[in-house]
């Protein structure tokens, strides 16, 4: 018999990641229109875009005085993780290019790493597509929340709430430490990262560490 979706422990989990990454989104909102993008333009990343960390960076060089030009590198830098973390979960993306594009868009942080901590392919894959279609949904109707609020809604780094997703994230991360080579891959990760904060641009030090992930392949014969 098929358990209603709500005892689910996998549906839970990712409409509780969805929700909370909902009230970032509120944020991104806000913030996106009192550094001068219009509510129509910050929904619109929040659809086209969907990685919030590319677009906090966007818009804090916006806020800051940059221009556009000036704002896309560092988000397009650190949007190329999410790349990365495609190469790592390509056989849980589904057969035919419209379908594989369409997954493709919901490989964020949260999804992939709600993916990478299920045991077998099926659930990895169901694990995939239920985080990134909630994450999805609760950031753009966040989004539209937090354009619409008249910056009443403010950061939510003020509450402490921005130490609530890495959090998360090594607690999701943690039981994969267990796996074939994910030492090796973790500790060039994080040297990486370290040798490149002191010097690099904001999303470099990311995009560094994210290439840790390749090692795997690297030594495949």
């Amino acid at each position: 018999m098929t358990r209603p979706a709500f005892r689910d422990p996998l549906l839970r989990d990712a409409a509780a990641i969805g929700i909370a990454v909902g009230a970032f989104g509120a944020s991104y909102g806000a913030l996106a229109v009192a550094s001068g993008l219009s509510a129509a333009q910050a929904v619109a990343t929040s659809l086209l875009v969907f990685t919030g960390a590319s677009q906090f960076a966007f818009i804090g060089v916006l806020a800051a005085g940059g221009g556009a030009l000036a704002a896309i590198l560092p988000a397009a830098l650190l949007a190329v993780r999410n790349g990365l973390y495609g190469l790592t979960l390509e056989y849980l993306l589904p057969a035919g290019l419209r379908r594989r594009l369409a997954v493709s868009h919901l490989i964020i942080d949260e999804s992939t790493a709600m993916a990478r901590a299920q045991a077998d392919a099926a659930r990895g894959r169901r694990a995939l597509i239920a985080t990134g279609i909630a994450v999805f949904v609760c950031w753009n109707l966040g989004t539209l929340a937090g354009a619409a609020s008249g910056g009443i809604i403010g950061d939510p780094s003020r509450l402490g709430l921005d130490a609530m997703f890495p959090a998360a994230f090594l607690a999701l991360l943690a039981p994969q430490l267990r796996r074939p080579q994910a030492g090796r891959i973790a500790c060039a990760g994080a040297i990486a990262a370290a040798l490149l904060v002191p010097v690099a641009p904001a999303g470099v030090p990311i995009l560094g560490a994210s290439l840790a992930v390749l090692l795997p392949r690297w030594g495949r014969p």
